[in-house]
């Protein structure tokens, strides 16, 4: 999740300094995920859950009613969904009315949330709640959210005995499942109705049992191993979704409500206020340990270079964290079994404070081996946040071209250090500007900034960074709505100065989004250099954070423009030289296929420059990078690639019968093996043998093995990207139609021929 500049006085925030944040996702899909709500919104980090993998101690025999207790709204809940309306009704960038139509979205949208994918609930469960369909409205502007949690509570219930159910089927009647018998596995659930009965809810969810105990099986696990993953999984989900509180309920329902809005509109609540706004810091405060749930223990996974936790020495991976103090003389707290995210709470503190935990380390088999350390809090980067740069060596009929690469995965800026006077605040731009003058001093003879899988930040970020590859003049247009009845407004460079002049290519795919598209948009108009790759996802609007006295809400306020006057939305950015990318087999990836999506539209153009006549040489670059394209066997193999996934991804059932499961699955394997043998031995490499798929239960139990041990005598051979390597002969082509040929470093074919003389010599 990407995150955007925090806003402290968004009514005379100045309009760049406004988040344009990528899509959220459209539904969290599994009550487990709900459930730890912090985990989703902490993805990238420095403490947060890569995997759901509690598992508390729970009874043999399992009972509903032990396990589940119905949740009711605080006060502060229903004044804070008072407060919500009134910040979407008077500061969204469109008019909202809170009639019964908005009411039927939400509760449709509720529902579609929590149980998309129709796995839990019956027609009866739909009908029981159907009454409040068209009265959410009036129960929200009441601030009563009661039946929003009367809701949730029947979904809950029906979740819990679901999982009880699974978790008995499997421990019981796994062996009843006939392989052998023809049936089929619907894939996408979305569309169908909701289960008449609970029987008919029973055969889907022994089909979807079935389907997962015929996948392990078919890798070669015994029945008995399958029976104790299984059971160990669906316990698992139990016990995470037997944590879930009032707070997750009202998260998830007022999340839902800001995004019947629009799909970039939302609420966060004060815990996971905190967690988004540290995306665009880049840093949080901490000890700098990522955290999973194992068993009952919160376990350590890893530790962030650089950050306290690694600096004290003390705390290693693999460790369980049993205990938590806070300062000196704290009490020391029990904390097995606890949430994670509750756990990540007591962790995290302000810079210079201590905070002691007893620890149980990773070799240690009871608690009789804990023993407490104490850490002091500091400011931990998030550094895998940042913008980076490498030199990349392309060979071009046996001459070497050094390009620059700059990799930037957000738009991010520490508002609030800035905010403060501090100096040394982070900023996207000013790292890349760094990078420019390092690559400059090592003599590259062109850009690439690679936008992949950017999904925005600060808008004035991006506004910065064209400045840095522009002169002087406009980057972006913004059009406001409601109070300034639609003014358009366009924001730009006002600094001559250009701190990179040669050849750049952007590199973007179906991932970049926002901040992105208005950088790529600027450059491919000011025709200051060439977009590479996919079609972007098309978010061409503008959010705010507004602080709540509980929480805050980021919602759209305006729309971005290009400045030939194009928006972004729903259409991104098409660019100049499409290359494969994977995204393209996911039909609902980009903004397009957001419900609630606002239309692309256009305003008047600006007056802007051009710095080259890239339309006119554009039909020949593409008419070179083709031909390179069709015998590149990298290429060649990241199309086929895209076209197994397409083909896939159409299908609309999975077979469970074994024969034609295992069938499938070998043809699909054998595929993708041939296909990338293909490519290794058009390139040179050693090609790989085939192995059929089989369990390993050695290699399963050695996932904790060091995979970067300096000591490591294996040395994988790192293959580089396609992508870049084709950007790279891109921009040599480009500089030569342009007249401005690059000079080789070196040639490579002089270098190889005088290493095989070498060799020679040797022999």
């Amino acid at each position: 999740m990407n995150t955007a500049t925090h806003e402290s006085k968004p009514a005379t925030a100045h309009p760049l300094l406004a988040s344009i944040l990528p899509a959220p996702l459209s539904r969290l899909g599994t009550v487990f995920t709900l459930c730890l709500a912090v985990a989703w919104m902490a993805g990238n980090q420095a403490v947060a859950q890569d995997a759901v993998s509690a598992e508390d101690e729970l009874p043999a025999t399992l009972d509903v009613d032990s396990l589940y207790a119905s949740m009711a709204p605080q006060p502060v809940y229903g004044r804070t969904a008072i407060e919500l309306l009134r910040e979407l009704e008077t500061k969204h960038y469109s008019p909202v009315t809170f009639d019964n139509d908005f009411s039927t979205e939400v509760f449709d949208n509720y529902l579609d949330m929590l149980d998309g994918a129709r796995l839990y609930l019956t027609q009866s469960d739909i009908d029981a709640i159907n009454d409040v369909r068209g009265s959410l409205d009036d129960s929200l502007k009441n601030g009563d959210l009661q039946p929003a949690f009367e809701i949730y509570n029947l979904y809950h219930r029906r979740v819990l005995e679901r999982l009880v159910w699974t978790v008995e089927f499997v421990e019981s009647q796994l062996d009843s499942l006939d392989f052998t018998a023809d049936e089929e596995l619907i894939i996408d659930r979305e569309d169908v109705p909701w289960a008449a009965s609970v029987a008919e809810l029973d055969e889907l969810w022994r089909k979807r049992i079935k389907n997962s105990a015929l996948s392990l099986s078919l890798t070669g696990m015994e029945m008995d191993k399958v029976e104790e993953r299984l059971s160990k999984r669906f316990r698992n989900q139990l016990t995470q979704v037997a944590k879930t509180n009032e707070r997750d309920v009202f998260q998830a329902y007022m999340a839902t409500v800001a995004r019947t809005v629009d799909p970039h509109t939302s609420y966060f609540s004060p815990r996971d206020s905190e967690n988004f706004n540290m995306g665009l810091r880049g840093s949080l405060q901490g000890i700098g340990a990522q955290l999973t749930s194992e068993d009952e223990y919160t376990k350590v996974a890893e530790l962030i270079k650089g950050g306290p936790a690694e600096q004290a020495g003390q705390l290693k991976a693999g460790d369980r964290i049993i205990g938590i103090a806070q300062g000196d003389d704290g009490e020391m707290q029990d904390v097995i079994g606890l949430r994670l995210d509750d756990v990540v709470d007591q962790i995290r503190g302000e810079k210079g404070t201590l905070v002691r935990l007893n620890i149980l380390p990773a070799e240690a088999t009871s608690e009789v081996g804990a023993r407490e350390i104490a850490i002091i809090r500091d400011t931990v980067e998030l550094s895998e946040q940042f913008a980076r740069s490498e030199v990349l060596e392309v060979d071009i009929n046996d001459d070497m071209y050094r390009i620059g690469v700059i990799t930037l995965p957000s738009f991010y800026f520490d508002f609030e250090a800035a905010s403060a006077g501090l100096t040394d605040y982070r900023s996207s731009a000013r790292d890349v500007r760094a990078l420019l003058e390092e690559l400059k001093q090592d003599d590259v003879e062109a850009v690439v900034v690679d936008l992949r899988y950017n999904g925005g930040g600060s808008l004035n970020e991006a506004n910065e960074l064209v400045g840095l590859f522009i002169e002087s003049g406009p980057t972006v247009q913004i059009r406001y709505s409601g109070q300034r009845n639609g003014f358009v407004r366009s924001y730009g460079d006002a600094d001559p100065e250009v701190v990179y002049d040669g050849p750049l290519a952007v590199l973007v795919n179906r991932a970049s989004a926002s901040a992105s598209e208005i950088f790529a948009g600027a450059i491919q108009d000011y025709q200051r250099g060439v977009v590479l790759g996919g079609q972007t996802f098309g978010k061409g609007t503008v959010q705010e954070i507004i602080p709540m006295d509980y929480g805050q809400v980021k919602l759209t306020r305006s729309k971005f423009y290009r400045i030939s006057g194009a928006s972004t939305q729903h259409r991104g950015v098409l660019p100049d030289i499409t290359f494969p990318d994977r995204y393209q087999a996911i039909e609902t990836m980009g903004e397009s296929n957001l419900d609630g999506a606002l239309p692309w539209d256009t305003v008047r153009p600006v007056e802007y420059r051009t710095y080259n006549p890239l339309r006119e040489i554009i039909p020949e670059l593409q008419a070179r990078h083709q031909a390179r394209a069709e015998d590149d066997p990298d290429f060649v193999y990241l199309e086929g690639t895209v076209e197994r996934m397409i083909e896939a991804r159409e299908r609309e059932t999975i077979p469970l019968n074994r024969d034609k499961l295992k069938a499938q699955r070998d043809a699909d394997r054998r595929a993708a093996f041939d296909a990338n043998n293909t490519r290794l031995q058009a390139k040179g490499l050693p090609v790989e043998e085939w192995r059929d798929e089989t369990y390993d239960e050695d290699a399963e139990n050695d996932q904790l093995a060091a995979t970067d041990d300096e000591g490591s005598n294996e040395e994988e051979l790192e293959e580089e990207d396609p992508l870049l390597q084709e950007s790279g002969r891109v921009l040599v082509d480009m500089a030569e139609l342009l007249g401005n040929p690059m000079a080789a470093s070196h040639d490579s074919g002089n270098i190889r021929a005088a290493l095989n003389t070498l060799e020679l010599s040797d022999q």
